[in-house]
């Protein structure tokens, strides 16, 4: 129809594919979801892998503490996922890994068998291989070193990304699972750093607010050195309606009156519109600090500006 078409120009990232690896259902919401509403909106493909199904998931939302949720948490997860998922206008694939639980207790108890965090690394990097093999995407992302925060899935999610990332693109590495693709860029998540928290914390302050941060920021000791690795901070505070509306979709993980929403929406766009990352590994010519993801692929031949 007439008028209803975009023109390159509103859609400058068209061709060009991001893909996010998360470890659970409800982190490609509650991370960089801001981010991928915005590169969704400008074109981009933006894909999303789930490693597990959440399935030893806590119910963190006491309204859903009921027993037929309880009976049937595998499938409502699967539910949540498809919702948020439609929320952010993504494609979204299962690695097929089970949650590993989050192991409470000193000393931590051993990791259930047939989990993910214990599931051998060859096998889950081939599952991820096949993935991006198939997918193509020029950036990957997924979570640093310590997992963002020390869940076994988090920590092995990273490691188990990182692995894919270098071996997607080697012919002689999984041979059988598709094409060799080499991704382009690799970053890590950062948002929830000690800065963006005291700032956020500090503006709830100054205008008479209760800060959900107050204790957690009394225990969290600052890192300079931690946060000094932070290199993109994409602005995306025009789409963080969209991100609350698919950490709304994750009904049984997300309190609609807890911590997530106890810092008005205006007040973060004007504290912090960015979600931030660390660039980490790239094959494309990309200085930092940048403020995009797919900096440096706009002359890329699958990019709507580039020559194809």
């Amino acid at each position: 129809m007439e008028g209803m078409s975009q023109e390159p120009q509103d859609r400058p990232y068209a061709g060009l594919r991001l893909m996010h690896v998360h470890a659970h259902p409800d982190d490609e919401s509650s991370k960089g979801a801001a981010s991928t509403a915005r590169y969704v909106a400008e074109g981009a493909e933006v894909h999303v892998v789930t490693c597990t199904g959440g399935e030893r998931g806590s119910i963190l939302n006491p309204k859903m503490e009921r027993p037929e949720i309880l009976a049937n948490i595998t499938e409502v997860r699967r539910q949540e996922m498809e919702r948020a998922r439609d929320i952010l206008g993504i494609t979204q694939h299962w690695l097929g890994f089970v949650d590993s639980g989050w192991p409470d207790g000193d000393p931590k108890p051993p990791l259930p068998e047939g989990c993910f965090g214990l599931a051998p690394l060859e096998e889950s990097v081939e599952a991820l291989v096949r993935i991006v093999r198939a997918v193509r995407p020029h950036v990957m992302t997924t979570y640093d070193e310590r997992g963002g925060y020390p869940h076994p899935d988090h920590i092995r999610c990273h490691e188990v990304s990182v692995a894919a990332f270098e071996a997607a693109g080697d012919p002689e590495r999984f041979p059988d699972a598709g094409e060799p693709w080499q991704p382009l860029k690799l970053y890590y998540h950062h948002s929830f750093n000690r800065p963006r928290m005291q700032a956020l914390h500090d503006a709830m302050q100054q205008h008479g607010l209760e800060s959900p941060w107050e204790e957690r920021l009394k225990d969290w000791k600052p890192e300079p050195e931690w946060d000094a690795r932070i290199t993109t901070r994409v602005v995306c505070d025009r789409w963080f309606g969209v991100r609350d509306q698919a950490l709304l979709a994750h009904a049984t993980q997300i309190d609609p009156d807890g911590f997530w929403f106890a810092i008005p929406r205006e007040l973060q766009a004007e504290v912090w519109p960015t979600e931030d990352y660390e660039l980490v590994t790239t094959h494309v010519e990309a200085p930092t600090p940048e403020d995009d993801l797919l900096a440096g692929l706009m002359d890329h031949p699958d990019a709507a500006g580039g020559r194809i």
